[in-house]
């Protein structure tokens, strides 16, 4: 697809943009190149077969499922401000309360 100074005044005119006469050559040759690349897009395949791009290594190493052994409950007691019975007590707020 070719881009002319027609195709960017029209794009302009949707934008509601005002393009200033000088600058129509510029504007002209950078949307020419943005088509052109977009254009590229096609040359690939896109059926079944095709394999889709994701972004970061293609599977995740998972670890051992392998029990361990928590923390001790006496040293969770420091990190909170109530601690009973081997659980976190955390206050009841708002919808929590139930009534």
């Amino acid at each position: 697809m070719s881009i002319g100074e027609q195709e960017v005044l029209h794009a302009a005119r949707l934008a509601e943009l005002a393009v200033e006469e000088a600058e129509l050559p510029r504007l002209v040759a950078q949307l020419g190149s943005i088509v052109a690349y977009v254009e590229q897009l096609g040359e690939l395949p896109a059926d079944e077969t095709a394999a889709p791009h994701l972004a970061g290594a293609p599977a995740a190493p998972l670890r051992d499922d392998t029990v361990r052994r928590g923390l001790p409950p006496a040293s969770l007691e420091s990190l909170t401000a109530e601690f009973r019975d081997g659980f976190f007590l955390v206050p009841v707020r708002g919808t929590m309360a139930g009534g």
